[in-house]
C-alpha cells in the first residue's frame, strides 16, 4: 500500500481559493471539543463539589467550575486587549450539572460570537496577561485561543474525568467510547 505524500504548511495548495473564516481554517475543531465537554458536565455528581481526591487538589465543584469556565477565557481574549488579574476574584463553585451546563453554554455562545467577528489581523494581535506590571504571558491571540483556552479545556477536561472515575461517575467517550460507554 502506498503512503500518500505528505503536505507541509510550507506546500502550497494548487485549486480552489480558500475561502474559509479564520474560525473554520484554524479553529474546526473547537466545536467538537465543546461537545465533548458538555457531555463531561452533563454527567457532574450534584451535591459532591467539597469532594477532592487529595488535600492538594481543586474541589470537584472548583474544578468542574473551573472546565466550565475556561471558553470564557478565549472571548475575553479576543474582545479586550489584555487582562490584569491582580484582583481578580474567582466565582464561587457550582455543584449541580444544570449550573455547569448553562455557564459553559453561555460561554461557548460569547466565545462563538467573538470569533466570528474575529479576522486574520486580530488574530495576529499580541494579547497579554498580567499581574500589576509584570507580563505572565503575552502572545499573538491566535496562539493564546489554543494554549490558554483548547489546551487548557482538555487538560483540566481530563482530570475531571480522573475525578469521576474515582467517584464512580460513568466516564463520556471524548474521542470515541470510553470504558463507561
Amino acid at each position: 500500500m502506498e503512503r500518500p505524500l505528505a503536505i507541509s504548511s510550507a506546500t502550497p495548495i494548487v485549486g480552489t481559493p480558500v475561502t474559509m473564516s479564520p474560525a473554520e481554517l484554524l479553529y474546526g475543531d473547537f466545536a467538537g471539543e465543546h461537545a465533548a465537554t458538555r457531555r463531561l458536565l452533563e454527567r457532574y455528581p450534584d451535591g459532591k463539589g467539597e469532594w477532592r481526591p487529595h488535600e492538594k487538589s481543586r474541589s470537584l465543584g472548583q474544578l468542574a467550575s473551573h472546565v466550565a469556565g475556561i471558553v470564557g477565557r478565549g472571548a475575553v481574549i479576543l474582545e479586550t486587549d489584555g487582562q490584569d488579574i491582580t484582583n481578580r476574584q474567582l466565582p464561587p463553585a457550582l455543584d449541580s450539572a444544570r449550573e455547569l451546563v448553562t455557564q459553559f453554554d453561555d460561554n461557548v455562545a460569547r466565545f462563538t460570537a467573538a470569533l466570528a467577528k474575529a479576522d486574520y489581523a486580530v488574530l495576529a494581535q499580541s494579547w497579554a496577561m498580567r499581574r500589576g506590571s509584570q507580563v505572565l504571558i503575552e502572545r499573538p491571540r491566535r496562539e493564546l485561543l489554543r494554549v490558554m483556552m483548547m489546551s487548557h479545556l482538555v487538560h483540566h477536561r481530563g482530570q475531571l474525568g480522573v475525578y469521576y472515575r474515582l467517584l464512580g461517575v460513568p466516564v463520556p467517550g471524548m474521542y470515541g467510547p470510553s470504558a463507561d460507554d
